[in-house]
């Protein structure tokens, strides 16, 4: 009698364990060291990248160059920094392009839509992530013209 009520305790004990994984699920902040903030500069307000259950979710990138902290005045190149900052974000949470499945593309002027598709298509291969493009009044830094954010999964 006591090893059937030992065996039914068990059991539920690893019924709730289980049940309550998802609950319990690792959230990793993925910071690359070119992203952390320089001594004395404050914090930013949000991660670039959190890995939870194998997804990665990385936040929406401007296009700053990371050695000058500005918005460069050519606008592909603005595009290359934004996905470069991504590619990093991608890769201290050992993932790549390949493995993105979803992109967010925000636009403040939606006739540079045809000059970040051709950049764009550089960076993904077939088969291509789904993506939204999103033509938006402004964004945070007065001088951007596109911010993009990602979602990838191994």
């Amino acid at each position: 009698m006591k090893t059937k009520s030992l065996i039914t305790s068990l059991i539920t004990v690893a019924a709730a364990l289980l049940l309550a994984l998802p609950a319990m699920a690792e959230h990793k902040v993925i910071m690359p060291p070119e992203l952390t903030p320089a001594p004395g500069a404050p914090a930013p307000l949000f991660s670039p990248g959190i890995l939870a259950d194998g997804t990665l979710y990385v936040a929406g990138e401007l296009g700053t160059d990371l050695k000058t902290r500005q918005i460069p005045d050519d606008f592909d190149q603005e595009v290359k920094n934004s996905l470069g900052t991504i590619g990093l974000i991608l890769k201290q949470a050992g993932m790549s392009y390949a493995d993105v499945v979803s992109v967010t593309v925000y636009l403040s002027d939606m006739d540079l839509f045809q000059k970040m598709n051709a950049v764009y298509a550089t960076f993904f291969k077939d088969p291509k992530p789904v993506r939204a493009t999103i033509g938006v009044a402004k964004l945070a830094s007065p001088k951007a013209r596109l911010e993009i954010s990602v979602i990838a999964r191994k």
